[in-house]
């Protein structure tokens, strides 16, 4: 292998395990997701560690709804109605107690144009 595509291949590797440490850190720090981190850490693997990428294809919680958004790119509803609550909830926090005017409005913006997003993905 050269030392190019080594590097690639790292790269992605690196990518993957980050995006799912952050996902797994999200399943006992309620707001941070995990599905999102989840589904770059499958992208990411199936481009440089396809054992990886296997695994969490298989993986009994994980990897039905990785392979429905692969599929379809659906979100079920319920996933829908708990993500639009909690970045309400989110957004409005920051809206009201963060600094900056940018990330007083920034943030909040970034969750509403998220969550319209969301709202067009079919439903499984």
């Amino acid at each position: 292998m050269s030392l190019q595509r080594h590097t690639v291949v790292l790269l992605w590797r690196t990518l993957a395990i980050a995006s799912l440490a952050v996902g797994v850190v999200g399943i006992v720090v309620p707001v941070l997701p995990t599905v999102p981190f989840i589904l770059v850490a499958a992208w990411a693997a199936g481009h440089g560690w396809p054992q990886l990428e296997r695994w969490l294809l298989a993986h009994p919680v994980y990897g039905p709804m990785t392979r429905r958004w692969r599929e379809r790119r659906a979100i079920p509803r319920n996933a829908k109605w708990f993500a639009t609550i909690s970045m309400a909830v989110s957004g409005s926090a920051v809206a009201l107690f963060a600094g900056p005017p940018l990330l007083r409005f920034g943030v909040p913006a970034t969750m509403a144009l998220v969550a319209a997003w969301m709202w067009t993905r079919p439903d499984e």
